[in-house]
């Protein structure tokens, strides 16, 4: 018998092929580095967000035996249950402290944790405003929230503010990346905060991309944000920190708001607490990481002088690790980042839907553990094909 359903599904999957959007995953061999072997080829990685270098660092190794002696391997079970662990309790503390707010909640994924904030701080009576340039995971949390959703363009406050002044919602939330994980720039914090003081709103700042890198470590939260009651920072930690997870952290009530109304923090295990004693070992590393984070800005610097007036594509601006070359047509990119691998070099194309159409890019990102003969290899390459 014929599926109907199936046909369509195998006809959209054709589709995305011939519009050059098809996906494929890459199988890598070994640890994750600035080196790595990916299906079979040998090449240097300019696509991993392991910004400083420690997803494979040996004391981050160590922390993880040292730990599977004393808990195994599994939580068991969920954190309000028993899957509890000191490690877990020991790593919140100290982001806490680290981050500079009272209080800090693990989670198991970026997309777990935002999810769980808007949909507890934000019911059905409120209202979230969102960069259009926001990860999906904020999207889809906002979506499914239950509240009313805005959109403002991105980093465009004057159109945040008249839809802040516009809303008769009891609770409001703007949300924003922080540092925009496509185009590399920075959220202005200080005047997001300052349109949530003037409208009531709570202010939440994903920052996935910049925790461990900006401001010695600490993310791009400015020090009124980190003050501030109505500030909900969240930190990525399967990035610059090189472990997994994320958490959350703010005023002790919000937190402990999430540990009672989160159905994505209540309803599922605990993630291993071997990991999160890897993140204690990786909050000590990163709180000590000023040399690597003076050679990831060494390279910064290195690749925008070696790629100015590039004409192959448009580089950014962006001073973070993220560096955007666009290309324009899907086609186009795709064909550069597959011209690059002969050179031992791995840059992925990113296409549409993930940024938008005309856009498309190499998304060139740059780590403590790349060395200045890898990024001089990069710009070489560029030029070739220039």
């Amino acid at each position: 018998m014929s599926f109907a359903a199936l046909t369509r599904l195998q006809q959209g999957l054709a589709a995305l092929k011939a519009d050059h959007l098809e996906r494929r995953r890459l199988l890598l061999d070994g640890a994750q580095g600035a080196h790595v072997t990916i299906d079979g080829q040998r090449v240097v990685s300019f696509c991993s967000n392991d910004y400083l270098g420690l997803a494979a660092d040996p004391a981050l190794i160590a922390a993880a035996h040292a730990a599977l002696d004393q808990c195994g391997v599994g939580a068991g079970a969920a954190h309000l249950i028993s899957g509890h662990h000191r490690f877990h309790h020991d790593f919140e503390t100290a982001f806490a402290r680290f981050i500079g707010k009272p209080a800090a909640l693990l989670f198991s994924t970026g997309y777990m944790a935002n999810l769980a904030v808007l949909t507890v701080l934000v019911g059905r009576h409120g209202e979230i405003f969102a960069d259009k340039l926001n990860h999906a995971s904020l999207v889809d949390a906002a979506r499914l929230s239950g509240a009313r959703f805005s959109r403002y363009p991105h980093a465009e406050l004057a159109r945040l503010e008249s839809q802040l002044a516009a809303s008769p919602a009891q609770d409001k939330l703007i949300v924003s990346d922080l540092l925009f994980s496509m185009d590399g720039d920075v959220a202005p914090v200080d005047a997001l905060l300052d349109l949530a003081e003037r409208h009531d709103a709570w202010l939440y700042l994903d920052d996935a991309h910049g925790f461990g890198v900006l401001n010695e470590g600490r993310g791009g939260m400015s020090g009124r944000a980190r003050a501030s009651d109505r500030v909900i920072y969240l930190a990525t930690l399967g990035k610059a920190a090189g472990v997994s997870g994320a958490v959350v952290a703010a005023h002790a009530s919000a937190i402990d708001g999430l540990i009672q109304k989160a159905r994505p923090y209540i309803y599922t295990t605990a993630a291993p607490p071997l990991l999160a004693a890897c993140l204690l070992e990786s909050l000590r590393q990163i709180e000590a990481g000023a040399a690597r984070r003076e050679r990831l800005r060494s390279h910064i610097g290195q690749m925008r002088r070696g790629l100015a007036g590039l004409a192959l594509g448009k580089l950014m601006d962006s001073d973070t690790p993220i560096q955007p070359l666009v290309i324009g047509a899907n086609a186009d990119a795709v064909r550069v980042s597959q011209a690059l691998l002969p050179h031992g070099l791995l840059v992925p194309a990113i296409r549409t839907p993930t940024v938008p159409a005309g856009t498309a890019r190499l998304r060139i990102t740059l780590s403590a553990a790349h060395s200045a003969a890898d990024v001089a290899q990069l710009v070489e390459a560029l030029h070739d094909l220039d």
